[in-house]
């Protein structure tokens, strides 16, 4: 079997997958964040790494796994951030995320002194630079704990510091170097995103790239005794989350869509090449195996369930089974939800797709009295599908079928809504740790158990569920599309005008 590790900002996932790619066990453990000051983001790194070893070790004994029937393991994680080790590999200070905001006054001096700074950083990496990347936060400590970086000698990322403590090697892999942002052509660092953000002294410290699907190294024996694994099992370089769950979700053609939709609702079309348009919006991943995905982020996805469960619907939220719930109460409501529109750009953030307007916010669009509490929460549920459909539109439509995977994908009422709305088939794939298998498919590729991550997308693919677009639904759902954006735009400019 192989191992795949997934390394989330609040959960640490582990699963089990035999040759054909069938999910055979998984375990998981919830962290906490680290209080620190709003708009921060940090974990403790060394309990980041007690957690996985503990993931681990409930997963081969659940799974009744011999260590030894374990041929290879893969790691991803949440992406970017920094994770600064020191001479004798300890880490210098708790890790810092992809969602902290710390560098939000640095980057807004630089681009104040550089008007043209983001969009340079964008020729590159193909990315809207978030701050927390890696680089940027680099450049925060850089002017507020510049010790840090005077005695750092290698700064790492969560999958790449898990991977060191179970092998000993420091290495990255090219998704998570284009995002540092790097360049997205030679999938590496590049030295003028360093120079533009002041810090290409500190370069130097950033790890060697790898492609995702080869190996790093091994475990070793300190690795074995904390995690149950075999001392000398091989060890896959992996990828970053997104291009995981991408492989998890057996999608790797070009022309490929997918929607993970989560905690954040990520919508991307695959490429065999870079691809730069539009230009300064959405998110370039790379993708092993020579692919590319050109994404689109709506900040907010599946929050909108739980937002709408806490503050509409407390007395469902307390009985059985509340999703289910909110759902059937969705349906009383029909497609149109009754002229309700709901903007779901419900985040502190804003909005980075298919704009990029970080004063954004999540609102209701014409309740009248007659509407009720059904409209409403099925509003929810549309405004994020037209949200999808939004996204892809901004990155040329959807050629096939959408690749639907992430806790949305578990409501068969959400999933025909997306088809309905998008006018795309919705496939569901069998398994629930996407993320991890994407990782273990990495690693079997390293091995050579498979000629190429394409053979492997292909080969451990399996359909759960299909959607097939409604053609009864279509004109309710373009009208609805169609208030949506008027919603949208008016909120937007709305926001503008108290600005100017």
């Amino acid at each position: 079997m192989y191992l795949g590790i997934d390394i989330g900002t609040s959960v640490i996932k582990a699963a089990l997958f035999d040759r054909k790619g069938h999910q055979k066990a998984e375990a998981s453990e919830r962290m906490s964040l680290l209080e620190a000051p709003i708009g921060w983001s940090e974990l403790d790194g060394e309990a980041t790494w007690e957690t996985a070893a503990r993931v681990i070790r409930s997963l081969l004994r659940d799974a009744a796994a011999a260590p030894s029937s374990i041929r290879s393991v893969g790691i991803t994680g949440v992406m970017v951030g920094v994770w600064a080790l020191d001479e004798n590999d300890r880490l210098l200070r708790p890790p810092i995320l992809w969602n902290d905001a710390r560098a939000r006054n640095l980057v807004d001096r630089l681009q104040a002194a550089k008007p043209g700074l983001i969009s340079a950083v964008f020729a590159h990496s193909g990315s809207v630079m978030q701050l927390g990347c890696t680089l940027p936060v680099m450049a925060w400590l850089a002017e507020h704990e510049p010790e840090v970086l005077a005695k750092a000698r290698h700064i790492l990322t969560a999958k790449d510091f898990i991977r060191f403590r179970l092998t000993g090697a420091i290495a990255t892999d090219e998704s998570e170097a284009a995002m540092a942002p790097g360049s997205a052509v030679t999938r590496d660092f590049h030295l003028e995103q360093a120079a533009l953000l002041g810090i290409e002294d500190h370069i130097r410290l950033l790890s060697p790239v790898a492609r995702g699907e080869t190996l790093a190294g091994a475990v070793t024996e300190a690795a074995a005794q904390a995690t149950g694994l075999k001392a000398g099992t091989p060890v896959a370089v992996g990828t970053g989350d997104t291009s995981a769950c991408v492989l998890g979700a057996g999608a790797h053609k070009p022309g490929q869509a997918v929607t993970v939709l989560g905690t954040t609702c990520l919508n991307g079309v695959i490429f065999d090449h870079a691809v730069y348009e539009p230009r300064d919006l959405g998110l370039l991943f790379i993708v092993p195996g020579k692919r590319w995905m050109k994404s689109m982020v709506n900040v907010a996805g599946t929050t909108v369930l739980d937002w709408a469960l806490e503050t509409l619907c407390p007395d469902i939220l307390a009985g059985e089974a509340p999703y289910e719930a909110l759902g059937a109460l969705a349906e009383q409501s029909p497609p149109g939800a009754n002229g309700v529109s709901f903007i779901p750009y419900l985040s502190a953030s804003g909005v980075i797709a298919p704009r990029i307007e970080p004063k954004a916010r999540a609102g209701f669009h014409g309740l009248a009295p007659h509407h009720r509490r059904a409209d409403m929460v099925r509003a929810v549920y549309e405004g994020l599908a037209y949200a999808i459909r939004d996204c892809f539109v901004a990155v040329g439509g959807v050629k096939s079928s959408i690749r639907l995977v992430g806790g949305g994908a578990r409501s068969p009422f959400w999933s025909q809504m997306i088809a309905d709305v998008t006018g795309a088939p919705v496939e569901v794939p069998e398994g629930t740790q996407f993320g991890a298998k994407g990782a273990a498919l990495c690693a079997a590729v390293a091995l050579g158990d498979y000629a190429s991550l394409d053979e492997a997308c292909e080969t451990t693919f399996a359909l759960k569920a299909r959607f097939a677009p409604s053609a009864e639904t279509r004109p309710a759902y373009d009208a609805g599309f169609a208030r949506f954006k008027a919603g949208s735009e008016a909120a937007l400019g709305a926001l503008r005008a108290v600005a100017d």
